[in-house]
C-alpha cells in the first residue's frame, strides 16, 4: 500500500513540474514572498488585539470520548476563568477541545488554521472573528510563539512535537523570553523525557538545566496553576 502511495505522489510531482522550466519555477518563488508577507500582516493585525492567551497543542486525531480530550476542555475552561484566552491550531481533536472549553466559559477562542489535505475544516468553537488561516507552517509557528503566554502540550504526533521543540529551542537560545511549557499526561511523555535524560544529556548535547524549561502534569488544575504561579512571580495578571 505505501509503495502505491509513493508512486502516486511521485507521479503528482512529475506532472506539476512537467511543463515548467527553471525560470517559471523561480518566478513563482518570487510571488510566494507576497503570500508569506500577507499571512504575516494578517496574523499580526488580528492577534495583536486579542490580549493574553495560552496555546493548547495536541493531536487532531483525539476523539471526544478520550480522557485527554476532556482534560483539554477543562484546562481551557480554567484558563478562561483565570482571565486568559485560548489559542489552538483550529482543527479537530485536542484543538477542538481547547476551543470548546474556552467557548463554554465565554472566553476568547482563537484558531490558527493550516490548510492540510486531512484537516479541511476548522472546528465550530472558534470565535468567527478570531479564525486565521495559513498556508505556511512557519508563519503560523511565529504567531503561536509571539502571542502565547504559555504552552499546554497534550499528547500528539509530529506536529505537536515540532511546536514543543521549537519553543524549547527558542527559549534555550534566548531568542524569545521564557514562558511556561507544560506537558500533560505523564504516561505519554515520560518515555520521551527519559530518552532525553539518558541519551541527549549523557551525550552532552544539551545541558541538564534545559529540562527545567518544561513541567509535566496529569491534571488540568496542575497545568493552570503552573501558569498562574509563573506570572505571579513577576506580579503580573492576565491583563498584562
Amino acid at each position: 500500500m505505501s509503495e502505491n502511495i509513493n508512486i502516486e505522489e511521485e507521479h503528482r510531482i512529475r506532472q506539476a513540474f512537467k511543463d515548467k522550466n527553471w525560470s517559471d519555477i523561480k518566478s513563482e518563488d518570487s510571488w510566494v514572498i507576497f503570500k508569506v508577507m500577507s499571512e504575516f500582516v494578517q496574523g499580526f493585525e488580528k492577534l495583536a488585539k486579542i490580549g493574553p492567551c495560552v496555546t493548547i497543542y495536541g493531536s487532531a486525531r483525539t476523539k471526544e470520548e478520550n480522557p485527554y480530550y476532556q482534560i483539554a476542555v477543562e484546562i481551557a475552561s480554567r484558563l478562561v476563568r483565570q482571565g486568559y484566552g485560548v489559542i489552538t491550531g483550529g482543527g479537530p481533536g485536542i484543538m477542538e477541545a481547547g476551543n470548546k472549553g474556552a467557548r463554554l466559559e465565554g472566553g476568547k477562542s482563537v484558531g490558527l488554521k493550516i490548510y492540510l489535505p486531512f484537516e479541511s475544516e476548522s472546528n465550530i468553537y472558534i470565535d468567527p472573528d478570531k479564525l486565521i488561516s495559513f498556508d505556511y507552517f512557519f508563519v503560523r509557528k511565529v504567531m503561536f510563539m509571539k502571542y502565547s503566554q504559555g504552552f499546554i502540550v497534550m499528547p500528539g504526533g509530529f506536529g505537536t512535537l515540532d511546536e514543543l521543540f521549537e519553543a524549547m529551542t527558542l527559549i534555550q537560545t534566548k531568542k524569545i523570553g521564557r514562558f511556561p511549557i507544560i506537558l500533560v499526561g505523564k504516561s505519554y511523555w515520560t518515555g520521551l523525557i527519559e530518552w532525553i535524560k539518558d541519551v541527549m544529556i549523557t551525550e552532552k548535547n544539551i545541558h541538564p538545566e534545559d529540562l527545567l524549561l518544561i513541567s509535566m502534569v496529569d491534571s488540568a488544575q496542575e497545568a493552570v496553576a503552573i501558569i498562574d504561579d509563573f506570572y505571579a512571580k513577576y506580579l503580573l495578571q492576565p491583563n498584562f
